[in-house]
């Protein structure tokens, strides 16, 4: 049997010590070591370029949503963030939008919002929309009776900008004065309190007109209380009237809750809306259609009829509500 050698496999003395690199020294290699995408070659090099633009392209994307972030989370309106939001809120909210306005009345309404939001913040904007909530579903109430019966808004309800415009130039003109601090802050709130009245009377009026088409059993003249039929100028409705009178009521307390206005001053709206709706249910009687008034369309009215109502909210605000809380 063999036996095993005690000889070591490897003589140490015949192992040269172990050499390391000197770092410190330049290396031949230094100058063509350098990462370079020339160095790459051809095929290569666009590929970095496409990977390095994606990166810088998708850092500015970072940077614009940051600063979009930035200004919907900003706690006192700008015109920067009142548009910001306005965007983000008309793009998610476009399906809703289009049952209620045409191309061109959702741009009046981005302007309307963006001044809203501007003057007001998110809660005025919010009362906006929920007026504009309300009276779509008034609008679409038996809509295809009311085509049938030739009393229905035209283009299904859809409005355009005029109305838009119509339906908001007080609300529009309040906002405009709270923005720019017309007469102080002894003013400020009285501006806001016609910025909801107008809405509070608007909100009404189509109410009012909407459901008494669509389910008044009686239509009257206002000027002289004679029966008529549904959807003629100046007509009203037992009907009607009770829904609008609703329908202002609730658009008050929204403001209230959202803290556009105190709960007196929501009583106000509500009145006032209601003296407004009637003057405009006289207006339409007395001379809407009639000869050398043929300029007095609804539009025309509209803008009439929610300037009263503002109106005659700051004026009981001022003469009777003030003095009774005295």
């Amino acid at each position: 049997m063999a036996s095993i050698s005690s000889t070591p496999l490897l003589n140490s003395t015949s192992l040269s010590p172990l050499r390391f690199p000197n770092f410190s020294s330049p290396s031949p290699f230094a100058g063509s070591c350098r990462f370079s995408h020339r160095n790459l070659g051809p095929s290569l090099s666009p590929a970095v370029n496409r990977s390095g633009g994606a990166i810088m392209a998708a850092a500015s994307m970072q940077g614009v949503v940051t600063e979009a972030m930035s200004l919907i989370q900003t706690a006192s309106p700008t015109w920067k963030s009142a548009v910001a939001n306005n965007v983000l809120i008309f793009v998610l909210g476009s399906p809703l939008l289009v049952t209620g306005l045409s191309a061109s009345g959702i741009a009046a309404a981005f302007l309307l919002g963006t001044l809203t939001w501007r003057a007001y913040g998110s809660a005025g904007f919010l009362l906006v929309a929920a007026y504009f909530v309300l009276g779509t579903a008034a609008t679409k109430v038996k809509m295809s009776e009311k085509e049938a019966q030739g009393v229905a808004e035209k283009k299904k309800g859809r409005r355009g900008p005029r109305s838009v415009i119509g339906s908001s130039a007080a609300g529009c003109v309040c906002a405009f004065l709270s923005i720019y601090q017309v007469g102080g802050s002894a003013f400020s709130q009285l501006f806001r309190l016609g910025f909801v009245s107008s809405f509070c009377t608007k909100v009404s009026d189509t109410v009012s007109s909407e459901i008494g088409k669509a389910y008044g059993k009686t239509t009257y003249l206002a000027t002289t209380f004679k029966i008529v039929p549904r959807g003629t100028e100046g007509a009203m409705s037992v009907e009607g009237t009770l829904a609008g009178l609703l329908a202002s009521f609730f658009l008050a307390s929204v403001g209230c809750f959202l803290g556009q206005i105190t709960p007196p001053e929501a009583a106000v709206c509500v009145l006032a809306s209601q003296i407004a709706n009637l003057g405009e249910s006289i207006i339409g009687a007395s001379f809407q259609d009639k000869e050398g008034f043929k300029w007095l369309n609804n539009d025309v009215v509209n803008v009439i009829n929610i300037s009263l109502g503002s109106i005659v909210a700051i004026l009981m605000q001022q003469f009777i509500l003030q003095n009774w809380v005295k």
